[in-house]
């Protein structure tokens, strides 16, 4: 298994560098443009949501990111160090009295543009999976 990883202080400035190593991942695996953009989409938001909700902003607390390449998937995994939260108690964006609220979107993209999501360490850890096939 393939595996690169990079760790960034909590600064929204730094999506830049995230954006990079998405960038980096892409060429180094070959990936295609169509799972490429998804794997922006989804990977940029989940560690904005680590800077923002996980570490609140603190620029003393880091925000790991890695990809893991297999035969047939795509791993990202993005840890924060802030307390985590209750993935299973999360609201929809997409119900009616939601739909004018500004945040709450983050985790409802990653689910739709990822093939798999998967949360670890109470909320700190978030996997995305992204299937080559």
């Amino acid at each position: 298994m393939n595996s690169i990883s990079i760790e960034i202080p909590s600064l929204l400035d730094n999506i830049r560098i995230v954006e990079s190593f998405v960038d980096n991942t892409k060429e180094k695996y070959e990936l295609t443009d169509d799972i490429y953009g998804n794997i922006m989409i989804a990977v940029v938001e989940s560690v904005n949501n680590a800077i923002v909700h996980g570490n609140e902003s603190d620029k003393s607390k880091n925000v790991q990111l890695s990809a893991n390449f297999q035969e047939d998937s795509i791993k990202f995994t993005i840890t924060d160090q802030g307390k985590g939260f209750n993935s299973s108690n999360l609201p929809d964006p997409t119900s009616p009295e939601n739909l004018e609220k500004s945040g709450g979107r983050g985790i409802f993209l990653m689910k739709h543009l990822s093939d798999e999501v998967t949360f670890k360490e109470d909320g700190r850890q978030v996997i995305l999976t992204f299937y080559l096939s």
